[in-house]
């Protein structure tokens, strides 16, 4: 088959952000006798055409199970085109189901809360979102011509959604007086779980297709990839997490350096020539919120001479799978959303799937008791009702992982962001089966533990 040698060209980043208007506020909740139309909507109106059927429809159905294995299922790049074609119809098998899921749950909330102008931005990015899509849902992507528009389709969606959740958080902060703190945590980790996935499959096909350009151009000499590269996708699948330490540790050191004027030295231990198949952003994202932890709370204990000791332990293959489900089902137990149990037969991969331990250990005086039991909250602050919008800064006593996620960009490493990456950081450790887990000796220092899980060895 001859691919075409058109590009993927670059798509306008869309953020439609339909306000509600005052006429429609006041008719829905402050007449005595409400129109209409205030019955039909208990979300705010948006000018995307689409259906409430539409959506309730996908929204009844089950979601997958998203795994590491579905994602590297397809093969190695350069794709073919019928392997190109099967990963373009598994991602829009999935996406609708997931974007019509979000706007259910976007409408399940209090409607003072979705009609805020952050929520509800995000609430039309989503219906935008699914909008583009369902004209793919009624035929199968069987034509380069297809896949090309449909992974512009892609690129469009994640752009859209790039800053979800600042925006969020923005829209949760505004909002505090008329929501619980815990509510806010519920409805953060379910969405950013999801978010999580949605954002994985989407790019996860964008960088297949890319990566199986020089396939489509064959004059293209310099886009050749390397043969012996071990990325599938987004996926490394010989990643080495020493390398990923060394990289995150340089860049939060230098902020370090920024702000207190002092550098604070780390060591790597155990098994640093580990490696494992895993997300790179992911692992980038998870140390760097884990190191900002421990150097901040070294520099401010005065303990900038101790080193941070980072061990990277690599768990014995087995062929035990016992303590994965129960892990999971020990997760579902305690509401917890997870959605990374590990039944799935991994292919191109051997099972067992080993995965790596790694603790970070500083001497930054540890956790006081009485803030250990809220380091996993959003919405944990000193913030009260009447003050008009909490304080952006770390020292104005009103700092908390809302307030970061809403003033530092969401998923960026600023300085704003030192000591509160927790949750979220939680939400992608957790989500293929790891998790993190901290240990504080208050007066001498902390532990954090983060387990990842592998895909195991590839397949010769």
């Amino acid at each position: 088959m001859t691919f075409s040698r058109r590009p993927l060209r670059q798509i306008p980043i869309l953020n439609p952000h339909h306000s509600l208007s005052r006429r429609f506020a006041i008719s829905s909740h402050h007449s005595r006798h409400p129109t209409p139309s205030a019955h039909r909507w208990s979300h705010p109106p948006s000018s995307t055409v689409i259906s409430d059927d539409d959506v309730a429809s996908l929204a009844s159905k089950p979601l997958h199970t998203l795994s590491l294995a579905d994602l590297v299922k397809h093969g190695r790049p350069p794709l073919h085109a019928p392997a190109l074609f099967s990963s373009a119809n598994f991602t829009l098998s999935l996406l609708p189901i997931r974007l019509a899921h979000r706007i259910q749950a976007l409408r399940n909330l209090p409607f003072i809360v979705v009609s805020n102008p952050n929520i509800s931005k995000i609430y039309n990015n989503y219906l935008h979102s699914l909008s583009t899509l369902l004209p793919y849902k009624s035929k199968t992507i069987s034509t380069l011509e297809d896949e090309i528009k449909f992974t512009e389709v892609l690129a469009d969606l994640v752009n859209t959604h790039a800053h979800t959740i600042p925006t969020l958080a923005r829209g949760f902060l505004e909002c505090r007086k008329y929501v619980n703190p815990a509510e806010v945590t519920r409805f953060l980790d379910e969405h950013l779980r999801a978010r999580i996935g949605t954002r994985l499959i989407a790019e996860q096909h964008i960088a297949l297709h890319m990566s199986s350009q020089p396939h489509q151009h064959p004059d293209s000499k310099d886009q050749i990839p390397d043969p012996s590269s071990s990325y599938i996708g987004v996926i490394d699948t010989a990643l080495e997490p020493a390398s990923i330490i060394n990289s995150c540790a340089n860049f939060v050191s230098e902020i370090c350096e920024l702000k207190y004027g002092v550098r604070p030295t780390w060591i790597i231990d155990g098994e640093p020539n580990t490696t494992f198949a895993y997300v790179p952003v992911h692992l980038e994202y998870i140390i760097t919120e884990l190191l900002k932890n421990a150097f901040r709370a070294t520099v401010e204990s005065g303990k900038s001479h101790e080193p941070i000791i980072i061990t990277i332990a690599a768990e014995p293959e087995t062929t035990e799978r016992g303590s994965a489900v129960l892990d999971h089902n020990r997760r579902l137990e305690n509401g917890i959303s997870s959605e990374s149990p590990e039944s799935a037969s991994i292919k191109p991969f051997d099972d067992p799937a080993p995965g790596v331990t790694i603790r970070i250990r500083d001497r930054g005086g540890g956790i006081s008791p009485d803030v250990l039991p809220n380091i996993w909250s959003y919405s944990f602050t000193t913030f009260s009702d009447a003050d008009d919008f909490p304080g952006q800064t770390p020292g104005s006593g009103n700092m908390d992982a809302l307030n970061v996620l809403s003033g530092a960009g969401g998923e960026s490493s600023s300085i704003a962001g030192l000591g509160y990456g927790l949750p979220l950081g939680r939400a992608y450790a957790e989500y293929f089966g790891g998790g993190i887990a901290v240990q504080s000796l208050y007066g001498w220092g902390s532990d954090v533990y983060l387990r990842l899980k592998g895909l195991g060895r590839p397949k010769e």
